[in-house]
């Protein structure tokens, strides 16, 4: 097999400079992404009402908590690939090729049980409204159906990138998106099929992104080629990427158990208040792709080079990239905020709809670079090997705050403005507490090692 025949290297070169070629590919996938799931929502919104645009954009957070602790073993598939191409290992990478996939099945039959059968009990936990929570469910019935599908994309693309390919994961997503909205404008507007065409646009365009993904891992010429009757669950392997993949999947689905319970606030003001905090949601998903693209780029970076024992660059590349994130999040969130009441009426005219939107993203996008230092500093840690503090500490500054601003604090007085403050608090409290602990704990265990190198050198 050839050599990592292709990719981006990025144990050469410059640190900003190998972050910005792997995440503007990456930036435009997520962006076009985003892009894709703004329009089911526009469209429903637009051409369906203000109920459908309730139903489909309240799903996320339930979506996301179904999803994400899998979702996290395609990170570690990604962490623990990189790693093994740093330290040139290519017997190592087809076998975590045949182990991620493997484990992308799985995963993907897993959460579709799942979400069949806890969908409507969990919308009904989350006060769904009467005149929502039909649609809703329906939404989600179809949209589980999909998920292996997802996995697979998911696993495939974590796949790629950690050998420093994210161009093919664009061309991909670019032709399944341009599918799903195609095929959203023909199930809504023509065929008049509301949520049900969404989902089912939505599951169609997952299909050709995973199947795209297969062809192309079949097709490699590399380490990466997969070959069917390889595909297997290696249990050493299984556990590297549970290691790192399960911290921060728990981390995700945790987070997201505070998003529901945030959402179930939300239900309990109506739909009016649900669709504007949809579609403001949904304009905010713009900014957080193009932070999320750094913070990806750092944590393939940081694996790569601890893999390739390479520490000067691991530690640089944390400031590096904290640089990066402020200057583009708050870049976007701003050329946003200038922009929210147009933006906003793409996806409802309705008066009550536009002020609820404002009024969400008034307290977000200008200091929403914040949930991107805290993404990113995050991933650094995992990447150097401390999946598991990582995840304590996100869970006790972020997840754990959260639930108790809300019961503490909005509970007693139910305002929305306070509700939308438990972000930006829980962002710099995070924050702080991982630049706490990689400057006690991290950054001297990276120099240690780096002393126990050069002096095995010596």
């Amino acid at each position: 097999m050839k050599k990592f025949q292709s990719g981006l290297d990025m144990t050469k070169g410059g640190i900003l400079s190998n972050l910005i070629r792997f995440s503007v590919p990456l930036m435009a996938t997520s962006l076009l992404q985003l892009f894709y799931n703004a329009a089911d929502v526009a469209v429903v919104g637009r051409f369906a009402g203000a109920q459908a645009l309730a139903a489909v954009g309240s799903t996320g957070s339930l979506v996301t908590l179904m999803t994400y602790l899998f979702v996290g073993l395609s990170l570690g598939s990604n962490v623990v690939i990189a790693h093994a191409k740093g330290a040139g290992d290519e017997d190592k990478i087809s076998r975590l090729v045949h182990t991620s996939i493997a484990m992308a099945l799985i995963s993907g039959v897993v959460v579709m049980g799942i979400g069949l059968f806890a969908s409507r009990p969990m919308l009904k936990l989350m006060n769904s409204p009467e005149d929502v929570i039909d649609l809703a469910a329906r939404y989600l019935t179809i949209y589980f159906i999909g998920m292996p599908a997802t996995m697979i994309y998911n696993f495939g693309a974590s796949i790629l990138r950690a050998m420093g390919d994210t161009k093919s994961p664009l061309l991909y997503l670019s032709v399944a998106g341009i599918a799903n909205v195609l095929l959203n404008l023909l199930t809504v507007i023509v065929f008049h099929m509301g949520v049900v065409g969404v989902a089912l646009a939505t599951v169609a365009s997952q299909v050709i992104s995973a199947a795209f993904v297969i062809v192309h891992l079949r097709n490699a010429h590399d380490c990466t080629h997969l070959e069917w009757k390889k595909i297997g669950m290696e249990m050493k392997l299984v556990r590297e990427i549970v290691q790192v993949g399960v911290p921060s999947g728990v981390q995700s689905c945790l987070f997201s158990v505070s998003n529901v319970i945030i959402q179930s606030a939300i239900n309990a003001q109506g739909s009016a208040v649900m669709a504007g905090n949809a579609a403001a949601g949904s304009l905010e998903g713009f900014a957080y792709v193009v932070m999320s693209a750094i913070t990806s780029a750092n944590l393939t970076f940081v694996s790569t080079n601890r893999g390739a024992r390479l520490y000067g660059r691991v530690r640089r590349a944390l400031w590096v990239s904290m640089g990066a994130i402020l200057v583009a999040g708050f870049g976007v969130s701003m050329l946003f905020y200038a922009l929210q009441e147009p933006l906003l009426r793409l996806y409802n005219t309705d008066a009550q709809v536009i002020y609820w939107g404002k009024f969400r993203l008034q307290y977000i996008l200008p200091i929403y670079f914040l949930c991107g230092l805290m993404d990113v500093s995050g991933a650094h840690l995992r990447g150097i090997g401390f999946s598991f503090p990582q995840m304590l500490i996100a869970l006790t500054g972020a997840c754990a705050f959260r639930l108790i601003w809300i019961f503490a604090i909005y509970n007693p007085n139910p305002d929305m403005g306070i509700l939308y403050l438990s972000y930006p608090i829980s962002w710099s409290l995070t924050i702080a507490a991982y630049l706490v602990f990689y400057g006690l704990v991290a950054l001297p265990r990276l120099k240690k090692e780096e002393r126990e190198m050069m002096n095995a050198r010596i």
